[in-house]
């Protein structure tokens, strides 16, 4: 089925689903991509452009030997809502992040948080126009991220 055939609710809810494949999957070329003409936000820290966010998650999340996280990024309670006259939409939703590694026992979340999300309608296709990422909670991060969150 072809983009054009799915509504402009189920083309975004396949971008907040294609970005949690992208990370777990350990693309950050790919994911980096989603937000080309995109801003991310987390906290203070607010990027923008493909090879910046790319750059960031690099920096941040551990790639394990199989070349994934480890992870899977599970994105609940989508709240999407299109404007068509303008070509934009919002959508909010809420993540939790599950991870197996050898020495995390057994399969753990290691956060959890909201999403906050703007898109723009670009010649016919759906794209990100903002991301923000509120973290709410968090458990053991050792694998998950390079550097840890200061307690």
């Amino acid at each position: 089925m072809s983009s054009a055939s799915l509504s402009s609710a189920r083309q975004i809810e396949n971008l907040i689903a294609r970005y949690s494949h992208l990370v777990d999957e350990g693309d950050f070329a790919g994911f980096g991509a989603l937000f080309d003409e995109a801003d991310f936000v987390s906290g203070e820290m607010s990027l923008r452009g493909a090879k910046a966010i790319e750059d960031l998650i690099g920096s941040m999340l551990v790639v394990h030997d199989d070349g994934t996280l480890r992870t899977r990024h599970i994105t609940t309670n989508i709240l999407i809502e299109v404007n068509e006259d303008d070509d934009t939409a919002v959508a909010g939703s809420y993540y939790n992040i599950l991870q197996s590694v050898p020495g995390l026992l057994p399969l753990q979340m290691v956060a959890g948080g909201r999403y906050r999300d703007r898109f723009q309608r670009r010649e016919g296709a759906w794209s990100f126009a903002r991301r923000e990422v509120t973290i709410d909670f968090t458990g053991d991060t050792r694998y998950h991220l390079k550097e840890q969150p200061a307690v």
